[in-house]
């Protein structure tokens, strides 16, 4: 079962003239919601622990701020690439209309492997990236956050960088240059699970559109890291089995449902979930084959191919990684009438959470747990009503439904302020 080239951004594109032609996008607004506004490569020496100079590339792409600030992750993976980074900066976009969300579309990464890296070396990297990228972010024009290989530490030394570099008078002003922040820098309550968080919902949405009890069902995870296992935790809480989970380091798959919180610690000393003691070893073809209800994939785009879909056995995925089916995958998928949850949809909690913590900082507020969670869970399950009933009256698949609804949007808003100049 091998992966087929996937030109990820191309994809990205092709789904947005789709949903245009859906709800009559005029042709202007295509042209500029076709490429980014902006695409910044950065190199910069970083001191290793070894005491030798390398050099690093970075990259931010800034897709659209018509709707408010340019905001997205930033990514360490040594596998990054400028097509990635442009795919993954739209779906910003798209997510952040979709969700009502006064945000735009970017995103950022660092070719490196951050598995093979120090914590002073992460350090340094961090804090010389972000003072490459200078002026180009700040809390009012471009907001990173956490993606894949960074988390909260590594937020924390951006924004203690960017801050160091403004004047007395506005250095906590500058405390919103990025997102998913610790709690004790500034962070807000809630922003570590809700990416899962959002997916749970869009689960559990699922469930109740499809007349399915949530509870007994099963489902399989791929990629357990911070969306999977959230996501796995909180649908556990749900009632729903997890039955098989996968990640760099292979599948595990058991039948009569695995300890997710035995498992979670687990990964938490080892980094992977090879080698759980609570579930067998399987191959990849065996995990995606399993008896389940749903599928989360929670790893990397360009996971669930027509060879995947083909042997699935789940009724829903829900997209927890940005871009996990390939156009392949998605016509198969659909051939076999399993519906799909996307990405923009199922994976904006994280954004959404980001935006409350945005605000706080702006307003020098602490808001409870009990409150982002209500916010969210409001934010999403509209989403997602929204997004049904849009693919029920057009007749389109939920993608080009969550789509077409942010295309609304941007439209809308270009058609009352025009093109300067």
């Amino acid at each position: 079962m091998s992966q087929t080239p996937y030109a990820f951004f191309r994809s990205v594109h092709d789904t947005l003239e789709e949903a245009g032609r859906v709800i009559e996008l005029s042709s202007d607004v295509a042209v500029l919601l076709s490429q980014p506004k902006s695409e910044i490569v950065v190199n910069f020496p970083v001191r290793m622990d070894t005491g030798e100079l390398e050099m690093f590339r970075g990259y931010r792409t800034q897709h659209n701020n018509l709707l408010g600030p340019y905001k997205g992750g930033i990514r360490y993976h040594p596998d990054v690439n400028t097509d990635e980074i442009k795919a993954l900066a739209s779906l910003m976009t798209w997510k952040c209309a979709l969700m009502d969300i006064p945000f735009g579309g970017a995103k950022g990464a660092v070719k490196c492997d951050p598995t093979k890296l120090s914590v002073g070396e992460r350090m340094r990297i961090t804090r010389r990236f972000t003072h490459q990228l200078g002026t180009n972010i700040g809390p009012d024009h471009d907001i990173p956050a956490p993606d894949v290989g960074t988390g909260p530490a590594e937020m924390a030394w951006m924004m203690d960088t960017y801050m160091n570099t403004a004047s007395t008078a506005q250095k906590n002003a500058q405390r919103a240059v990025v997102t998913g922040k610790p709690i004790a820098c500034g962070g807000s309550l809630g922003r570590v699970k809700a990416t899962g968080q959002g997916v749970a919902y869009c689960a559990s949405e699922w469930a109740r559109e499809n007349d399915l009890k949530l509870d007994g069902s099963r489902a399989i995870i791929q990629g357990f890291g911070n969306v999977g296992s959230h996501a796995g935790l909180l649908l556990d809480s749900m009632g729903v089995d997890l039955v098989a989970v996968g990640d760099f380091g292979g599948y595990l798959v058991n039948a009569k449902g695995i300890d997710v919180r035995a498992l979670l610690a687990h990964v938490k000393v080892t980094g992977t979930v090879a080698g759980f003691g609570g579930a067998e070893r399987c191959s990849r073809e065996d995990f995606f084959s399993a008896d389940a209800e749903f599928l989360i994939p929670a790893a990397l785009e360009n996971q669930i191919g027509e060879d995947e879909a083909r042997i699935l056995k789940a009724r829903c995925v829900v997209e927890g990684a940005n871009g996990p089916v390939n156009p392949d995958g998605e016509r198969a998928l659909r051939q076999r009438g399993i519906d799909v949850v996307p990405d923009v949809l199922a994976n904006a909690g994280g954004v959404t959470v980001s935006y409350y913590e945005w605000l706080q900082n702006r307003r020098s507020e602490r808001w409870t747990l009990e409150e982002v969670d209500s916010k969210l869970e409001m934010a999403v399950v509209r989403a997602y009503q929204r997004v049904r009933d849009f693919a029920q009256n057009y007749g389109c698949s939920k993608r080009i439904a969550a789509y077409g609804l942010a295309l609304k949007t941007l439209s809308e808003c270009y058609g009352d302020r025009g093109v300067f100049p």
